[in-house]
């Protein structure tokens, strides 16, 4: 076979991932593409940028756009750009995963379905589903959800245990367009080292200081060099008042100095080679609620 009649036949598109917060929607993508790209957090609300995760098999191309989980409790212009993320991807997409935890089908949910255009192809992933303990009640939950759209395939997963993630896969190239690849065949996603240390450092963040600190916290790298193989990394964690600058910084500094640590061994992991890395935090009041200062911030 020549290389133009394999092209011929190559599958390539944009693969949607919706659902409400804390579905496990970028464990899934992380998962699907082999690498960690997008960050995850017990604490809701975590992704906040459309991020995109590129897998190349031998004659197709997935490239997964996680989105923030759709915002219904705040208006503020943080969430109402969240949103229009959300939205704006769902109609370039070429199909979609409607995701949800296995058991559970609540308004959030619903508000997220509604947003999906019916002209789209659309799998409904059940995750979480070895949370299910009596797995008979598994079927006729997917049966009732099932019934409140056209999908083209219902997906009960595990993303976190890769259980049924391949045959996921297999329903997903069945709907992609049949194109060439828009990635290089080794590229897992389009953002930069850049983007990706920011989310790195905001996921060590909401995991070490939880629920004490509100989720209008953001990261921004005020330096990124590259000297030979190191790596040196200046970021700036971002809050909106001095109380919450002290909660990070933890007693005598050990809260940030394992955020640090911790931040730093992932990027190493994730870009082959050594990091230096400083992080200082900021009080930054009202940036959340500021459209010019999101923008600034990296905010679509």
């Amino acid at each position: 076979m020549t290389e133009s009649t394999a092209l011929s036949h190559f599958r390539c598109g944009y693969i949607a991932i919706v659902g409400r917060p804390n579905v496990g929607k970028s464990t899934l993508m992380n998962e699907l593409i082999g690498a960690k790209v997008s960050i995850t957090s017990r604490k809701a609300q975590t992704t906040r940028h459309r991020i995109t995760g590129i897998q190349t098999v031998e004659d197709a191309q997935f490239v997964y756009v996680d989105t923030p989980g759709f915002q219904t409790r705040h208006s503020n212009a943080l969430n109402k750009t969240l949103n229009r993320t959300v939205t704006t991807t769902l109609t370039a997409s070429d199909v979609i995963l409607f995701v949800i935890e296995a058991g559970t089908f609540g308004q959030a949910d619903q508000q997220v379905l509604d947003l999906i255009p019916k002209n789209v192809s659309c799998i409904l992933v059940i995750n979480k589903s070895d949370r299910v303990k009596d797995k008979a009640v598994l079927l006729p939950f997917a049966q009732q959800i099932a019934a409140k759209r056209d999908f083209t395939a219902v997906v009960p997963v595990s993303a976190k245990l890769r259980f049924q993630l391949e045959n996921l896969q297999g329903e997903i190239k069945k709907h992609l367009p049949e194109n060439p690849p828009v990635f290089g065949e080794d590229d897992i996603t389009d953002r930069s080292e850049k983007f990706l240390a920011a989310e790195i450092v905001r996921e060590k963040l909401f995991r070490f200081v939880g629920d004490e600190l509100p989720y209008t916290s953001t990261v921004l790298i005020e330096k990124f060099e590259l000297e030979g193989n190191l790596r040196r990394v200046f970021a700036a964690i971002l809050v909106e008042r001095d109380t919450h600058k002290s909660m990070v910084i933890g007693n005598k500094g050990e809260r940030l100095k394992d955020i640090s640590t911790q931040a730093r061994l992932d990027m190493e992991r994730l870009f082959g080679g050594p990091v230096y890395l400083e992080i200082w935090v900021k009080v930054k009041s009202g940036w959340a609620d500021n459209e010019a200062g999101l923008r600034a911030y990296g905010y679509e």
